[in-house]
């Protein structure tokens, strides 16, 4: 073999070295881009989970100790009130 022959088979190796390196990278990245859908339906799920956890919480405070009553009943007297002053802004409005 003479030179050229071996430079001629690198270049071919080194070729074939870049084709499998491209589909490599394509695979990567669709696998990436399969992880962060999923990241975001995790992120998604996660957030709808703390909302039930909160309404859970809020539920066995009504099923639980007299402090937790008393704690419950405040938030929801407090509750009322905002929505009554935003009825009252309504009607001042018309």
């Amino acid at each position: 073999m003479n030179n050229f022959d071996v430079l001629e088979e690198r270049i071919f190796q080194l070729l074939n070295k870049l084709k499998e390196n491209h589909l490599l990278i394509n695979k990567l990245e669709a696998e990436n881009q399969e992880f962060s859908i999923e990241s975001s339906s995790q992120k998604t799920e996660i957030s709808k989970l703390k909302k039930d956890n909160e309404s859970l919480r809020m539920a066995n405070a009504l099923l639980g100790s007299k402090e937790s009553k008393a704690i419950t009943k405040r938030k929801i007297n407090s509750l009322i009130k905002e929505v009554d002053f935003c009825i009252n802004q309504l009607s001042e409005v018309r």
